[in-house]
């Protein structure tokens, strides 16, 4: 059965967050109701509503007008198992030394590569976007260039991609991954489980370094955090308090029009940019704690 979606875009926080709230009262009713901002620095928010029948589009009009917010625009879903139609779209990605693959490309593992076996689920991070591809190029490099790394974690981890790739390039190194949502634990558990490194990178469900385990490991001498700018920039206190001397940062998830603010952030925090890569429009930056 297709279902509809409604988007539209508006700016502020307060008139985003009413008009989904007078979205929830609508007839038909919608299934979900999100609101995001749109990291790019416009002051923009997107607000989405899905449908199990065709909204009315009048009514829509009417409070995209009401609210100062962009006409709808309005699509029907067809009916996709789509993390099926991800899998067979997604072809392997290298990254560095890093070979990352599903399971329908196992076959096709190339020789002098270090393989990645990493599932299209609904957690971030196969490989395919910038963000990770970057965190994964950034830590091959450092690896490449003589760093040992002796105690790692992975803050936000989603599928679990780069503490696992840690745990590959040092395998003496003390791994632990996080992640505040409880589905991205169990998936970067369960992809631990399938890369045979269940014992060596345990997941916990956290919000930053806010658990008993990752506070009991620190400091760390590496730290990766792929999440959002705002995130970022809040951790940046937490970050200096949980890296050792000279312990290394790996962060992305941010636009390169974010990177100057993320950078003066950290650079408050006690760290200093060592590395920078843009791939597309997004920003990898490595730095190290003073």
């Amino acid at each position: 059965m297709p279902t509809f979606s409604a988007l539209t875009t508006l700016p502020g926080q307060d008139a985003a967050e009413a008009l989904a709230e007078a979205l929830e009262s609508l007839t038909p009713e919608p299934s979900g109701v999100g609101v995001f901002e749109i990291e790019d620095g416009s002051g923009l928010w997107e607000v989405g509503a899905y449908f199990l029948e065709p909204p009315d589009r009048t009514i829509l009009l009417l409070l995209s007008t009401a609210f100062g917010a962009n006409p709808f625009v309005l699509s029907e879903i067809p009916e996709i198992d789509w993390v099926a139609k991800v899998r067979r779209d997604l072809a392997p990605v290298e990254a560095g030394r890093f070979w990352l693959y599903g399971s329908h490309d196992a076959a096709t593992v190339p020789q002098g590569v270090i393989p990645l076996q990493i599932e299209a689920t609904v957690a971030f991070g196969t490989g395919h976007h910038g963000t990770t591809l970057g965190c994964l190029r950034a830590v091959d490099r450092l690896a490449q260039g003589g760093m040992v790394a002796r105690n790692v974690a992975d803050i936000g981890s989603g599928t679990g991609v780069l503490a696992m790739a840690a745990a590959r390039l040092w395998p003496e190194a003390a791994v632990i991954a996080s992640d505040i949502d409880e589905v991205a634990v169990e998936v970067a558990l369960a992809n631990a489980e399938i890369n045979a490194l269940a014992d060596r990178v345990p997941c916990v469900e956290a919000a930053g370094f806010d658990h008993p385990e990752l506070a009991a490991r620190a400091p760390y001498d590496l730290i990766f955090a792929n999440i959002l700018k705002g995130p970022l920039i809040e951790l940046a206190p937490a970050m200096a308090a949980h890296a050792a001397p000279g312990g290394i940062l790996i962060l992305s998830g941010l636009l390169v029009t974010q990177a100057a603010d993320v950078t003066a952030a950290y650079v408050a925090a006690g760290f200093t940019l060592t590395a920078r890569e843009d791939i597309g429009d997004w920003a990898t930056l490595v730095l190290t704690r003073s």
